[in-house]
């Protein structure tokens, strides 16, 4: 496949919540943008200026960031009065578009690049669940209008894998539609010494250690894992697991970490929240599990990169039975697979790969080809002139 398109070509990439915030998709993105920007185009990220601190333009590693200012929020969503003309403006100076979803103002963008004839494709992240409540069922709602809107105007729509895309009560509806690419996952080469660096500066000299890289949100089922510990140090008494990623001040999950404040408690010398890594780190931290987990609870979870980060570091993963999230241990062998929202299989599971480690190794090499970031947006930028060359 070229991964070079000529001429190159302008595309404009939205989503509501771009760097320095860190999310999956968020994470997903930059590294699309960035390795779009390496292969010779003009990539423009188009998102909100969640925090008023941040500049509202930007050049960010070859990739220029254009933040709109937010009046107000709506749950974890934004309200911004100027986005439609800034919107109207760079789709207008661009060739494609790269909407990203959920995200309430991709129907306008939509909207706009089927009326200038700008191709547009959508990827879809994750289906929307927000927490009970009148705002909440509001947010959904919008969002899920907003949702059907962008679909109808676009013109392909990227799903991480086939499973969850049958599975979606929104990307079933457009399955003539979707096109699956898989996700840009790189994790970085470290020496040894920064391995030992990391186990030292965190006190890792026995084990075994249980691995969770997540934002502490209620979709990702910690809960799940703090109720399956005893069952684990029953096997292994000096178990312990490491917490990697935001666990103060998530966005929209103050809530959840009170209701967690007590089962925490219980698990307080088990239990180590290492806070946001940076990517060396994240290396180190997968090599330094025995295995990692990911409890998600619902569609809100698609995929889960951290998967495939863990793999290529050689540590064997435990994942929910969600649609799509299930797919790296399928294709792969290297892990278990439990039952969703069961902390005691969610124990066995721990338990299986903990005492037989050799039985869930693969390759890392090729999964690091399949996932790299370089043959994400080759495949992309193959469906972008694709479609320029159906206008």
């Amino acid at each position: 496949m070229d991964i070079r398109a000529k001429p190159p070509m302008k595309i404009l990439v939205a989503l509501t919540y771009y760097r320095p915030h860190i999310s999956g998709l968020t994470i997903y993105v930059q590294r699309l943008a960035e390795a779009l920007a390496d292969m010779g185009h003009s990539v423009t990220v188009l998102t909100s200026r969640y925090d008023a601190a941040l500049s509202l333009n930007e050049d960010m590693d070859g990739v220029r960031v254009v933040r709109v200012p937010v009046a107000f929020r709506l749950s974890k969503g934004v309200v911004m009065p100027r986005f439609g003309l800034e919107a109207t403006r760079l789709v207008r100076s661009h060739d494609v578009l790269s909407l990203h979803l959920p995200q309430f103002d991709a129907a306008g963008l939509a909207l706009r690049g089927s009326l200038m004839g700008r191709p547009t494709v959508l990827t879809y992240h994750c289906d929307l669940k927000l927490p009970v409540g009148l705002v909440n069922r509001a947010a959904n709602l919008t969002v899920g209008l907003a949702n059907g809107v962008s679909a109808k105007f676009a013109d392909r729509i990227v799903a991480y894998t086939m499973d969850y895309a049958e599975n979606s009560p929104f990307l079933s509806r457009y399955l003539d539609k979707v096109q699956v690419i898989p996700p840009p996952v790189e994790v970085p080469p470290i020496e040894e010494n920064e391995l030992n660096k990391f186990r030292d500066d965190h006190a890792i000299q026995t084990g075994p250690v249980i691995g969770m890289a997540s934002r502490l949100a209620a979709e990702k089922g910690v809960e799940i894992l703090l109720r399956a510990l005893p069952v684990i140090l029953e096997r292994y008494p000096e178990a312990r697991v490491m917490f990697a990623g935001q666990y103060l001040n998530v966005l929209g999950e103050a809530e959840y970490a009170t209701r967690l404040e007590p089962l925490l408690s219980e698990f307080n010398s088990q239990w180590t929240f290492l806070g946001v890594l940076r990517p060396r780190e994240m290396a180190a931290f997968f090599r330094s599990c025995d295995v990692t987990v990911l409890p998600s609870l619902n569609s809100t979870e698609s995929f889960g990169l951290v998967q495939i980060e863990s793999m290529i570091c050689g540590t064997p993963v435990v994942a929910s039975d969600l649609p799509g999230v299930r797919q790296p241990v399928l294709t792969t062998g290297m892990g278990k697979i439990s039952a969703i929202g069961d902390e005691e299989a969610l124990a066995q599971a721990i338990l299986e790969v903990l005492q037989n480690p050799g039985a869930f190794r693969t390759a890392a090499e090729e999964l690091r080809s399949k996932f790299d970031p370089r043959q994400t947006a080759a495949a992309y930028v193959q469906l972008f002139e694709e479609l320029l060359g159906e206008v």
